[in-house]
């Protein structure tokens, strides 16, 4: 009996354990071909048990006991979830998800399936934005795709940022992109007393970023689009009601200061540099002063968005109210913003009339510090005090003469406390964008629209720059006056697009036809003027006015034939006012070509590539956006002189008028570019990506050049001369690392190169013909960089430096470069760039469960800039003989030099400023589906510019214009984060 019941317990246990292993097998297939599907991901419902389909798209999975259906799923598929009750061997036929492969896209006038764009377009959307503290809508794409380089300006809140596509294709005229929101075209020029042109934008209510960058894709634009096109969707409502609210806190801080001496330090170098120099060493205070640790702080910010959207009888709506107010880092800076947005999409005539709407609106107040205090810090006298009893300059320390309450020495640093403490430089800033646009289905031809958008821009700024009287650095108009200086600008923008659209299926074919007009008005006011703080005593009160139009006519013709071999013209002619008459209109045609291999029958078979395109594209954009703001460069224009300049007939004075140069046969700068690239998928689209090789070619570039000397004009005159190019590579790679039910990993990385040149400068061909650029700072004159054929724009332009045997630079001596001699400008030659080379970008979302981490990171590569702080950082720079000391960097040690003519320009201060930054990481928690499936939240922690890995001596290897000088600093961002949907 023993015996039997022993083995009735091995039975049981042997069927026991047959049941918990429960084996299914079997073969994931597409519906459409019947071919396997490698990668296609098998999970048991409801776990994180599971497995991947093999090349042949076969699979095995164990399942635990009581567990009764999988789930299988792969990317641009259908999901299917199949019991598995009684089953041992389970295939599963995927059929295509229609919605996937009609994901759409925004492009110039409408919206084109992603499958069927013929241009080099990339998109941004909101999932894939940059977490965090963001003031600056341009923060939200940083490092996201190949092509496209943004640098911020500063850590200032609310900061603008320098963005190039693809390279800058302009020396005199603007090199920024058009930026389109919600069928609204932008004007570059920046609003008075506003950091940012997207300052209006609250970044919580932005759905998408779409980039235009190859001529093909931006060409529907013409004159406006030379640099390529941002053209940024706002969130619209739906169906559902929804209530959002977002709260970020952050705390921001400097992470980095530029290494000066201390007071003790400051002392004993002076002692020992000026050793038994009464006149020197008498000027050393007793103090410790850390002028930087009294300027900066730690710095809080806050911002709140809170959103309600969804249908209210039919019509979707939407509507947004943010605040943001956040401190900088340096005293008294404030960047104040409220924001609101509201979206409407009403339907009319049985849906045959769609209209939306959109109006946005901002109030921003900022307070500016006087910035300049950021060198003063550097400079300042670290054995002085803050204050010292004075009683003419406030009690702040202050370079005089005479003693403490002496007359002032105007060219020595100024005290950076008190810089901040007496500086009232305020903005407020109202601005409203809005459009209203038509989309009327014409009742007389299925297929054919008819679109009007009209839209505006209006803007207005009430400002002041005041300082209060006894203050040593303003001292004009009077010395230690002080300075009140109000100003008001005013802008108002117009736009009126009309377009037809016509679209026909023919069979397996399809034709798309657009044909439209479009005119802008751009108008612009200001005054200004200066006084001292009493009023006694005032400048000149200066008022403008400009205006001018753009007028085109485009048209776009967009073919498809079996959705696999996809063609694309377009041409817009373009009229400016900027320009005479004979020479206003510009005609910009492109054509474009893209083969859907992945739709081809032999494609399909294939278990590694799952979808590829090619595409070809060429074109030609205009520009006649003129960065110095003249509206009017064809015509001739005289500049009256002021008062110390008027001219003497008898005992009366008279002011005289100066002729202004001007080219009246100025015409449009032109860019044409060529673009091979190929879109690809791979492994069931687990891996996507694209390759693209461009060349931009300008001509009849607008260049400021001199004026030969004898005429009568100014020095110099805007016209078209010279040329240059960009060609380069871009990739951009994402991949689906883990897609399972509990686990989700995803990776992007992009890589950029691109090469500038200059390839005509003059007419004449000559090619030493150089002009300067870039002044540097802590001099009356001279600049650092310069323009010259066959090198990039803005490169460095130096003194070769020497050096001796243990390799330290020797003081003011260069190499002789054309051997004469003699070392004066002839020796100066083109030394590196400060653009890069090559952009990386990479950024990872890992989901586990509830849990999100994000980080993003950038790698820059073969950036130069000029170290301003360290060439101004010399021996000879401790002391001036106006009878007062300066501070400076550290790295005044490495060089010694006391006598220094030339040494600030010299290629020792280029340095290589190659970086990788690791701009975010974020952690965040979910709770969904709370309440009864009606609420979401989410809770966030995370940093931003978490850590810079660089060589650069300097504060920040990431400076825009490559030239490092009163920087301010950017921050490192501490915050937490609160999201609560309902």
């Amino acid at each position: 009996m023993k015996h039997l019941l022993m083995v009735v317990f091995l039975l049981t246990c042997t069927l026991a354990r047959g049941q918990d292993e429960h084996i299914v097998t079997g073969r994931v297939t597409d519906a459409d071909t019947g071919q396997g599907l490698p990668g296609a991901t098998v999970v048991v419902k409801g776990t994180s048990v599971g497995t991947i389909t093999n090349i042949d798209g076969q699979y095995k999975l164990e399942l635990p006991t009581g567990w009764e259906s999988i789930t299988v799923s792969f990317v641009g598929f259908v999901s299917q979830e199949i019991s598995v009750l009684g089953k041992s061997i389970i295939d599963v036929s995927m059929p295509t998800d229609i919605a996937a492969l009609e994901e759409v896209v925004v492009v110039g006038y409408g919206t084109v399936k992603k499958s069927d764009a013929t241009g080099s377009v990339a998109v941004v959307s909101s999932e894939d934005f940059n977490k965090g503290a963001v003031n600056s809508v341009q923060e939200l794409m940083i490092g996201k795709t190949a092509g496209v380089s943004i640098t911020p300006i500063s850590g200032a809140p609310g900061n603008t940022s320098t963005i190039r596509i693809r390279g800058g294709s302009s020396m005199s005229a603007s090199n920024d992109p058009l930026i389109v929101i919600d069928g609204v075209p932008l004007d570059n020029t920046p609003i008075g007393g506003s950091p940012n042109i997207l300052s209006t934008l609250n970044p919580n209510d932005i759905e998408s970023f779409t980039i235009l960058k190859d001529a093909s894709a931006t060409a529907i634009y013409g004159s406006r689009a030379a640099n390529g096109v941002i053209i940024i969707t706002t969130k619209r409502g739906d169906r559902d009601l929804k209530l959002t609210y977002n709260v970020t806190t952050s705390l921001y801080t400097t992470p980095k200061k530029v290494e000066v001496y201390s007071g003790d330090e400051f002392r004993t170098l002076i002692n020992e540099v000026y050793a038994g120099n009464a006149a020197v060493t008498s000027l050393l205070g007793d103090a410790d002063t850390d002028w930087q640790g009294e300027i900066y702080k730690n710095a809080i910010g806050q911002d709140h968005n809170l959103s309600l959207s969804g249908t209210l009888k039919s019509t979707p709506y939407r509507i947004s109210l943010g605040y943001n107010n956040t401190e900088g880092v340096l005293k008294t800076y404030n960047f104040e913003r409220t924001t609101l947005s509201l979206g409407l999409d009403p339907t009319f005539l049985n849906d045959q009339l769609k209209v939306k709407i959109n109006l946005k609106g901002m109030d921003n107040n900022n307070n500016f510090s006087d910035q300049s205090a950021i060198r003063n810090a550097v400079v300042y006298d670290p054995t002085k005090e803050v204050f010292n009893g004075n009683t003419r300059w406030r009690g702040y320390t202050t370079w005089t003469t005479g003693g403490i309450d002496g007359s002032p020495i105007n060219l020595a640093p100024a005290n950076p406390v008190a810089q901040l403490a007496l500086t009232d430089n305020t903005s407020n800033v109202k601005r409203s964008i809005g459009n209203i646009q038509f989309d009327y289905q014409l009742p007389f031809l299925d297929g054919l629209k008819a679109n009007l958008n009209l839209g505006y821009d209006i803007s207005q700024t009430k400002g002041h720059n005041n300082v209060k009287d006894s203050t040593q650095w303003v001292y004009i108009p009077t010395v230690a006056g002080g300075r009140t200086s109000p100003y008001f600008n005013e802008r108002q923008n117009q736009l009126l697009d009309f377009y037809l659209n016509y679209h026909k299926v023919i069979g397996d074919n399809s034709l798309d036809v657009l044909a439209g007009y479009s005119w802008s008005h751009f108008w612009r006011a200001s005054e200004d003027s200066t006084s001292n703080a009493s009023g006694t005593e005032s400048t000149q009160r200066n008022d403008f006015q400009s205006e001018y139009y753009l007028l085109s006519f485009f048209g776009r013709v967009n073919y498809s034939i079996a959705q696999k071999y996809l063609f694309t013209l377009t041409l817009r002619n373009d009229a400016t006012s900027r320009f005479s008459p004979e020479t206003r209109w510009g005609l910009f045609p492109a054509a474009a070509f893209a083969w859907n291999v992945g739709h081809e029958s032999f494609s399909r078979q294939s278990h590694i590539v799952s979808d590829l395109k090619l595409r070809l594209g060429y074109g030609i954009t205009g520009q006649q956006d003129l960065n110095n703001g003249n509206d009017y460069p064809y015509v001739a224009k005289y500049t009256i002189s002021d008062d110390a300049a008027r001219y003497a007939f008898g005992n009366q004075y008279y002011n005289t008028l100066r002729p202004d140069g001007y080219d009246a046969d100025i015409r449009w700068e032109t860019t044409t570019t060529a673009n091979v690239g190929v879109d690809f998928g791979l492994a069931g689209n687990r891996i996507t990506g694209s390759l693209d090789f461009y060349l931009k070619e300008t001509k009849d570039l607008l260049s400021i050049v001199d004026v030969p000397v004898g005429t009568n004009f100014s020095a110099t005159v805007l016209t078209n001369v010279g040329s240059m190019e960009n060609r380069g590579v871009e990739m951009n790679l994402n991949a689906k690392v883990i897609t399972t039910d509990k686990v989700n990993w995803e990776v992007g990385y992009n890589v950029y190169y691109n090469k500038n040149e200059i390839t005509k400068l003059n007419l004449n061909d000559d090619p030493d013909y150089t002009v300067p650029t870039g002044s540097v700072g802590g001099t009356t004159s001279g600049t650092i960089q310069a323009q010259r054929v066959g090198y990039p724009v803005n490169s460095f332009y130096t003194y070769q430096q020497l050096y001796d045997q243990d390799l330290n630079p020797v003081e003011d001596a260069f190499v002789d470069r054309n051997d004469d001699g003699i070392i004066n400008s002839s020796d100066l030659y083109i030394y590196q760039n400060p653009a890069a080379d090559v952009l990386m970008g990479m950024n990872s979302w890992l989901n586990v469960g509830n849990w999100d981490f994000t980080f993003v990171g950038r790698l820059s590569l073969g950036n130069y800039v000029y170290n301003n702080v360290a060439s101004n950082s010399t021996y000879q720079s401790l002391y001036s003989s106006m009878q007062y000391l300066s501070n400076a960097s550290m790295l005044a040690d490495k060089t010694q030099f006391m006598n220094a003519l030339n040494t600030r320009f010299s290629d020792y201060y280029i340095e290589n400023a190659s970086f990788f930054r690791m701009d975010n990481i974020n952690l965040a928690y979910n709770l969904r589906d709370l309440l009864g499936n009606k609420l979401n939240m989410k809770i966030s922690g995370g940093v931003q510019n978490a850590f810079v890995i660089t060589k650069y001596s300097g504060l920040d290897p990431e400076i825009s214009g490559g030239l490092d000088n009163n920087f301010f600093p950017r921050t490192r961002v501490f915050l937490l984060g609160f999201n609560c949907e309902f």
